[in-house]
């Protein structure tokens, strides 16, 4: 993974950005991991999402940022692991905004401030 540059997102983190902001604006503001690797996966045709190192640290990095909140799905379903659901902030929200522009504007999506 390359390092990251004061200021800016890599490129997995502005996918999952963008995938969320998709979903949250398509009215499923809550999302879980698997589907979340779905919904880029039909987007990019990819599978270099599914990789739990991968899709999960990233998710992680996110929140640290304050761009998600997660928390367990409870209860779970009979007979299925307990899913961890995410939701992007405002915040998130805000930048995963930022980040589609920068993308149509051929820039290296930022970390830009926004509503907290």
């Amino acid at each position: 993974m390359p390092p990251r540059k004061a200021g800016t997102l890599l490129p997995i983190e502005a996918d999952i950005l963008t995938a969320a902001l998709v979903m949250h604006r398509a009215g499923q503001g809550v999302f879980h991991g698997f589907g979340l690797a779905q919904a880029l996966r039909e987007e990019r045709g990819s599978r270099s999402l599914t990789a739990h190192g991968t899709l999960y640290k990233a998710l992680g990095r996110l929140e640290e940022l304050g761009l998600l909140t997660s928390a367990w799905e409870d209860p779970p379903v009979e007979g299925r692991p307990r899913r961890r659901l995410y939701e992007l902030t405002a915040r998130g929200v805000h930048v995963a905004d930022q980040a589609r522009a920068d993308r149509v504007a051929g820039r290296v999506p930022r970390l830009s401030p926004g509503p907290a």
